[in-house]
């Protein structure tokens, strides 16, 4: 953790590609709508793979160095950060939003500041696993691998989809990793969803004012187009895991019948590795035939662990929040892995109404893992989408944190979906090239 001498200057934009910092003012943070004093103790400086973004149409607020008062920065637009996978944020950049400011795009807009020569950011490594660091990506490398895995499977529109979409265009981690044979890889299966939320990053409608961020697969994908290539990956890839559900498909569970069978046909010809599914948990039935299958881990999507606040951003079809619960109590029961994909909201997450109930959450499941996701949505259009003006009181994702590892020590919390090494605890003595101190 650094010692800084003060906090961090407010960083602002000239709307041409410039960012400067402005000396009379410190960078403070949000949490739900309020611009609040970041702790020096939370600053971290900004992960290799970080990169910062101007936000048109909104004027940052810092704390003047001279009166101590809160103020806007006139001298540009306001300017957040993008921190890598593997960290969570603890405050939003705060900023004051004009009338005719255009929607944000669908990335995290954590605080950022300028102290000594670097940029600073309110966060916390929370998971050691490297598998998404920059530095880990060798582009010449990954285009090999990739042109080597079209080779292999000319006919398999899977392996087309994750090479020239996923990993050429979009540059997926999780496919790119898979080019480059090992860790997780990515198993998109379905194109169609049971759920409209409102920050989808694979289908947006077009009444709203933000595209996706990338397109969603556009068709149905055999058992055996899955078979061909996982097997291989499990066999021989470090720390192998194969994960249905990505972020360029709909809803895995509307494939269940698909994916049981792959998962049947997998498991006789290799036991190798770990078999997970990122899913909404819309359908316990299906969860349930996937796990008498064979399925390992599940880790189930949300934006908080209440009803109230779940209901009006996923805004689900012919399914229920206890749905999701229920999924959950099923991979339990069969003894498999169970992880949230909890969407961090600095003033949502860490209110004291979400606290309470993520607790039920964890006590009810028996949960495994969270895995702290920074949110990736404008601030102010989320809390309009779902009707939120008023947060209540907040504790701070900081010491949510700490409240929660205290009550829950064998609760694990991460970014990734673990190994199967790392599920039983069973860690190969190389596996510190995986991980870094936090």
């Amino acid at each position: 953790m650094p010692t800084l001498s003060h906090s961090p200057f407010l960083l602002y934009s000239d709307g041409q590609g410039n960012i400067f910092e402005d000396r009379t003012l410190y960078v403070t943070g949000r949490s739900g709508w309020d611009a609040l004093p970041i702790p020096d103790d939370q600053f971290i400086e900004l992960p290799e793979g970080g990169s910062l973004y101007e936000l048109p149409g909104r004027r940052g607020i810092g704390i003047d160095v001279e009166t101590g008062n809160m103020r806007l920065c006139e001298k540009g637009w306001a300017v957040a950060a993008f921190i890598p996978p593997a960290h969570t944020g603890f405050f939003l950049a705060a900023y004051e939003t004009a009338p005719e400011a255009p929607t944000l795009p669908l990335f995290c807009y954590t605080a950022v500041g300028w102290h000594d020569e670097k940029f600073y950011v309110p966060a916390i490594r929370i998971e050691p696993d490297i598998r998404q660091d920059c530095a880990g990506y060798d582009q010449d490398l990954i285009k090999a691998g990739s042109r080597r895995l079209l080779q292999a499977y000319p006919q398999n529109r899977l392996i087309k989809h994750l090479m020239e979409n996923c990993c050429q265009t979009y540059h997926c981690p999780a496919a790119r990793n898979f080019a480059l044979g090992r860790w997780e890889c990515p198993v998109p299966a379905s194109p169609a969803c049971n759920a409209n939320c409102v920050g989808c990053i694979s289908l947006q409608p077009d009444e709203e004012p933000i595209v996706s961020t990338q397109d969603r697969l556009q068709f149905k994908p055999t058992p055996e187009e899955i078979v061909e290539f996982t097997v291989p990956h499990l066999e021989t890839a470090p720390y192998p895991i194969i994960s249905f559900g990505q972020g360029c498909e709909g809803e895995p569970l509307l494939m269940w019948e698909t994916i049981r069978e792959a998962i049947l046909e997998i498991r006789k010809h290799t036991k190798k590795g770990s078999i997970n599914i990122n899913t909404n948990g819309s359908r316990p039935d299906a969860v349930k035939a996937l796990c008498e299958a064979g399925l390992n881990s599940i880790r189930v999507s949300t934006n908080s662990a209440r009803r109230e606040i779940y209901t009006p951003y996923y805004r689900p079809n012919n399914y229920d929040f206890d749905d999701i619960v229920e999924s959950l109590k099923v991979v339990h029961g069969f003894g498999g892995w169970t992880s949230i994909n909890y969407f961090v909201f600095p003033g949502m997450t860490d209110s004291e109404a979400e606290y309470e109930a993520l607790r039920k959450l964890i006590r009810e499941t028996g949960l495994n893992m969270i895995q702290w996701r920074n949110f990736n949505i404008d601030p102010d259009w989320y809390l309009g989408k779902i009707g939120v003006s008023d947060t209540g009181a907040c504790m701070g994702v900081k010491q949510l944190q700490h409240l929660i590892r205290e009550e829950f020590p064998r609760l694990q919390f991460g970014y990734f979906n673990p190994p199967i090494e790392r599920i039983k605890g069973d860690f190969a003595s190389d596996f510190a090239h995986l991980s870094v101190n936090l």
